[in-house]
């Protein structure tokens, strides 16, 4: 029941037109479940769009752990002006090393439905993605993920927690 759930999710929430669910005995092995066009759930339910075989942790340079998010408002998935040197620093080591692979995650806070902060966080996640490539970032090296309201930073239930919530991140 929870594997049609999430398959549910990923074919009635993300932002592509979908005709078709499936999983491969590849994803299964994994944990993920996959459409055939690189769109997967993992198991905590997350999207996961592009090439799902990056690491779970920071592994990029160490003059850019301390500046890998990018902060939200509400409801929103436009990028502040202030977050645009992270992103071109981003940017700048990314094509200066095209073997390395980022993966961008989309957050929100708790409020909204699950369904609609999994979108909102796809959308996050995309709206970073896209500028990093309008920066000159080759797109087989973005892989985007949303986590929606799953996984807070602060788990307080006040606007300063939520304000930490509503992010991107880039790992690589």
């Amino acid at each position: 029941m929870a594997n049609k759930y999430l398959i549910a999710v990923l074919c009635g929430v993300t932002m592509m037109s979908l005709t078709a669910c499936s999983t491969s005995s590849d994803s299964e092995a994994s944990g993920l479940v996959t459409d055939g066009d690189g769109v997967a759930l993992d198991s905590d339910g997350a999207v996961l769009v592009g090439d799902t075989s990056g690491s779970d942790g920071w592994n990029g340079p160490s003059e850019l752990k301390n500046q890998n998010t990018i902060y939200f408002n509400y409801d929103s998935d436009q990028i502040q002006d202030q977050y645009i040197g992270v992103m071109q620093s981003h940017a700048k080591y990314l094509r200066s090393n095209p073997d390395a692979r980022v993966i961008i995650e989309g957050h929100t806070d708790e409020r909204g439905t699950p369904e609609y902060n999994i979108a909102l966080g796809e959308r996050r996640a995309r709206s970073v993605a896209a500028y990093m490539k309008n920066l000159g970032v080759d797109v087989n090296q973005l892989s985007i993920v949303s986590y929606g309201e799953e996984k807070p930073v602060d788990p307080s239930h006040n606007e300063a927690a939520w304000s930490q919530n509503r992010r991107a991140v880039l790992n690589y």
